[in-house]
């Protein structure tokens, strides 16, 4: 099932790094931002989630949330967001259940299976997908002024 630009965007409920439920639907109201990655303290990771990091004033003009998904644990999401200085939250999908929900998972990336796809996601407040991208390659990084155009439009 592939998420398009119009569709609800389907809800879950994951562990942040503090292993705090953090609810999607109870975001209602905010646009959300979803980055995806397949896995934290790579190089291509680091680098998207410090771009949104360091875009944090444009984020937050749009009062927009962000959040990083990937399969990694709670634990390792808490160390890469200290290390890095992250300011938002990042999720830990340890079991694979919201990568499948967005139909965002890499069966194979160099021999490590059903990690997440690097993708991007912009949810409105009544919680419709306006942007979306996923990336075929992981080498490649997402198209972030897409991504601050969208949440300017809402």
């Amino acid at each position: 099932m592939s998420l398009n630009v119009g569709a609800t965007a389907p809800d879950f409920t994951l562990p942040n790094e503090d292993n705090q439920p953090v609810t999607l639907s109870a975001l209602r109201g905010t646009p959300v931002v979803l980055a995806f990655y397949p896995a934290a303290f790579s190089s291509v990771c680091t680098k998207e989630l410090c771009t949104f990091r360091d875009s944090m004033a444009a984020l937050n003009k749009a009062n927009a949330k962000v959040f990083g998904i990937s399969v990694d644990t709670f634990f390792t999401q808490k160390a890469f967001q200290k290390d890095q200085g992250l300011t938002f939250s990042l999720l830990s999908d340890f079991n694979k259940q919201v990568i499948q929900q967005y139909d965002v998972v890499i069966p194979d990336l160099i021999g490590m299976k059903g990690l997440a796809k690097r993708a991007v996601f912009v949810i409105d407040g009544q919680g419709i997908i306006r942007h979306a991208e996923v990336l075929a390659d992981a080498r490649n990084e997402p198209n972030y002024a897409a991504v601050f155009s969208t949440l300017a439009a809402l």
